[in-house]
């Protein structure tokens, strides 16, 4: 009797098949673009194996692991793996030296280009501040983008309370990738604490964090392959995001009688991302929705989408219908370039964990905090202050008390 072959998590994520198009009548000579997500050390390899496990990812996608971690790339879920750097690290890692990564990349250079021969769009992404991530990212980015291939980054820097050596390691490698990549796209771990409270598990964070990804190779898989209303093609995405550096990619949902002014704030204002549309010289926005969408909706999206933009700026818009969407929601896809050096940064408040809103103030009640405030102290009353002040400053986390000097 055939003992039945069981396969480990790893292997079922190697030998997946990559779904096929479905076939038509008539075949078509337009071929849908081609997307391929390279996850390098272990934060990239983490990042595609939630992709890949996830129930809703997206399709028709193919991923890929790089890493000189044996160990760590056996449990990773993805279509194809590069153990990178077998001479140089056996199989160890790269002990946050990102030199040992980039050597390590260099070693399986070809191997590494023959994997993503056909890509018409490459996404590289890595945790950053580590040796493997930091360091070879570049070079396989470098590698796509030397076969003429539209290469768009997203990394993350790391939380605060790991050091500063990790942050310097983390930027120094985002400086280098700039060069590498036609666009960029940079999350600071320490935004996920905007968005979660004490009770939320690490594993549901880190979540958040890989929404930008997924969001960011499913948007531009749904624009370039599926036809629209007003239509966006591969030529109009690659215009775009071609030699772009610094990018926002802000995908937004709404439902309700408010369904756009929803869906456009959130595809603007996620407090993940590092920078705001502001002084954007080129924007590719889309929406999303059913045969119900209304002209002034249109228009209520596209005039805050052009309200933050550089005045020569250029615009390019579509619209197609999605019915994967319920509740009669629609979906706006910002995709905002063209900063050259200078972006409004996005100021988050430093708060551990998501807060309720602040209250609005009168105007009544504003005149009479200026008059509580104006009105001079005793040298009691100061000295009563001192001591509350002293005592909230040792309340905040010393990471904390840093920014807020």
């Amino acid at each position: 009797m055939k003992k039945k072959a069981t396969k480990s998590k790893a292997s079922k994520g190697v030998e997946e098949k990559i779904p096929k198009t479905q076939k038509t009548v008539k075949k078509s000579s337009v071929q849908p673009a081609k997307i391929k997500v390279i996850g390098v050390g272990g934060g990239g390899g983490n990042a595609i194996s939630r992709m890949m496990e996830s129930p809703d990812r997206v399709r028709g996608v193919e991923f890929i692991a790089v890493n000189t971690d044996a160990q760590d790339l056996d449990f990773v879920s993805a279509h194809r793996k590069v153990y990178i750097g077998k001479a140089l690290t056996r199989g160890l890692g790269a002990g946050m030296n990102p030199e040992v990564g980039k050597q390590a990349a260099e070693e399986n250079r070809s191997e590494i280009g023959e994997l993503i021969d056909g890509a018409d769009i490459v996404f590289v992404t890595a945790g950053f501040g580590g040796g493997t991530g930091t360091g070879a990212a570049p070079v396989v980015a470098e590698v796509a983008k030397e076969k003429g291939i539209l290469t768009i980054g997203i990394v993350t820097k790391p939380f605060m309370f790991e050091g500063s050596q990790r942050t310097q390691i983390a930027q120094e490698g985002i400086t280098r990738l700039k060069d590498k990549v036609d666009a960029l796209v940079v999350i600071p771990n320490d935004r996920i604490f905007s968005l979660i409270d004490k009770e939320t598990s690490m594993a549901k964070a880190f979540g958040f964090i890989d929404e930008v990804l997924k969001n960011g190779v499913q948007s531009l898989a749904e624009l370039i392959n599926t036809p629209g209303l007003i239509n966006v093609d591969f030529a109009d995405v690659r215009a775009t995001l071609k030699d772009a550096g610094t990018t926002l990619i802000g995908i937004g949902l709404g439902s309700g009688t408010e369904r756009a002014s929803k869906a456009i704030q959130s595809a603007l204002n996620s407090p993940l991302l590092e920078i705001s549309i502001d002084g954007a010289r080129s924007v590719l926005f889309s929406i999303a929705g059913g045969k119900d969408i209304k002209m002034a909706e249109v228009h209520e999206i596209a005039s805050a989408v052009s309200s933050g933009l550089d005045a020569n700026a250029r615009v390019i818009f579509g619209s197609y219908y999605d019915r994967s969407l319920k509740d009669k929601s629609i979906k706006v896809t910002v995709i905002a370039t063209g900063f050259n050096g200078v972006f409004s940064q996005r100021m988050i408040a430093p708060t551990l964990f998501m807060t309720e809103e602040i209250p609005k103030v009168s105007h009544h009640e504003s005149q009479k905090q200026e008059e509580i405030k104006e009105k001079p102290k005793t040298s009691e009353e100061k000295q009563r202050t001192q001591e509350s002040e002293g005592e909230e400053e040792w309340e905040i986390p010393a990471f904390l008390r840093k920014k807020k000097k």
